[in-house]
């Protein structure tokens, strides 16, 4: 028999959402690794309360990134709606490295394999949506190489959230040398 949950109590809500304020804080400035234990001590709860909310890494990630993955669609739909196939192509990818580097956890995110965290999978997959569609667009326009597919796509974020990573000022320069490659 399955009992519905029942609400949190007051302490236990706000232990809950100072320790989601607190990993998505420490996320964005220092990336996924973070240690479990420096958010416990930033919300200033036990690391005992934050096992009780979170057991794993991957229920932090499922707590927090959908929603800011969900700025993928915003990128999306703002680069859909350009009629100019490579102005579209390179501004959706201009976009999406300028919010990895605003977070560094959001670059981790769109630069990792997470099997463990289905939630943060199923936004990052609505992205891969929308650039295929730009690379169509843009290769069916003759501004792209033809050889370009989603998969270079996923190469370039993986480089580029290294890029971000390493040399945090110099990615738009990598951007753009890589995109001169890239036309036809």
């Amino acid at each position: 028999m399955v009992t519905a949950s029942r609400p949190l109590r007051a302490d236990a809500a706000r232990n809950r959402e100072k320790l989601l304020a607190a990993a998505a804080e420490l996320f964005a400035e220092r990336g996924l690794d973070v240690p479990l234990e420096h958010i416990a001590r930033r919300a200033s709860v036990s690391i005992g309360t934050l096992y009780k909310h979170f057991p794993t890494r991957e229920d932090f990630l499922g707590a927090i990134f959908p929603e800011r993955l969900a700025a993928l669609d915003v990128i999306g739909d703002k680069a859909m709606a350009d009629p100019d196939p490579w102005h579209a192509f390179a501004c959706y990818l201009d976009d999406l490295y300028a919010l990895q580097a605003e977070d560094l956890g959001l670059n981790d995110i769109l630069a990792r394999d997470l099997p463990n965290a289905p939630e943060v999978v199923s936004a990052c997959h609505r992205g891969q949506g929308h650039i295929g569609i730009l690379i169509t667009r843009a290769i069916d326009a003759g501004v792209l190489r033809a050889d370009c597919s989603i998969t270079d796509m996923a190469t370039l974020t993986r480089a580029m959230a290294q890029v971000i990573r390493d040399s945090p000022g110099e990615w738009r320069r990598f951007l753009s040398i890589y995109l001169e490659g890239l036309r036809a």
